[in-house]
């Protein structure tokens, strides 16, 4: 079976090296720029913060479907990413993406299932495995001292 998907972004430029990021039936519209060191304005999502959220998001929601799929129950997950823009010999471009999940779990048998998610979730990830760059995985997993508590 060939499938295909398609997201479609409009994008606008608003002043010199600025833009409004816009996805029909997508609220709200992002206003972006390009990064201070590269002359953009400060205080805006820039294509970088972009590309970085696009991976933070699909490991979030890869690893949430993978547990959901497995019983598998945990408190929270908290995700930090960085991605590593450097220049080298001909060009800037990202040459890594830091994964660093904090998985809090309840009991500490399900500490070594939680890591196996994690790092299937990051084997799994589309926008991650989609990279030029690699994907650096360092992940905690934390056993709650007592439940916590949920709104």
């Amino acid at each position: 079976m060939n499938t295909t998907h398609k997201y479609r972004i409009r994008a606008t430029s608003t002043a010199v090296r600025s833009g409004l990021a816009v996805a029909e039936g997508i609220e709200p519209s992002i206003a972006f720029s390009a990064p201070p060191e590269f002359k953009g304005q400060a205080g805006h999502w820039t294509p970088e913060h972009f590309f970085v959220a696009a991976v933070a998001s699909c490991f979030v929601s890869t690893f949430s479907g993978m547990a959901f799929n497995s019983n598998f129950e945990f408190y929270s997950l908290e995700l930090e990413t960085e991605g590593i823009v450097a220049q080298g010999q001909a060009d800037w471009r990202f040459r890594e993406v830091v994964l660093r999940p904090r998985l809090t779990i309840a009991r500490a048998e399900d500490k070594e299932l939680g890591n196996r998610l994690l790092h299937k979730a990051e084997k799994n990830c589309l926008v991650g495995r989609s990279l030029a760059c690699p994907v650096v995985l360092e992940p905690a997993v934390i056993i709650a001292e007592q439940p916590v508590l949920s709104s």
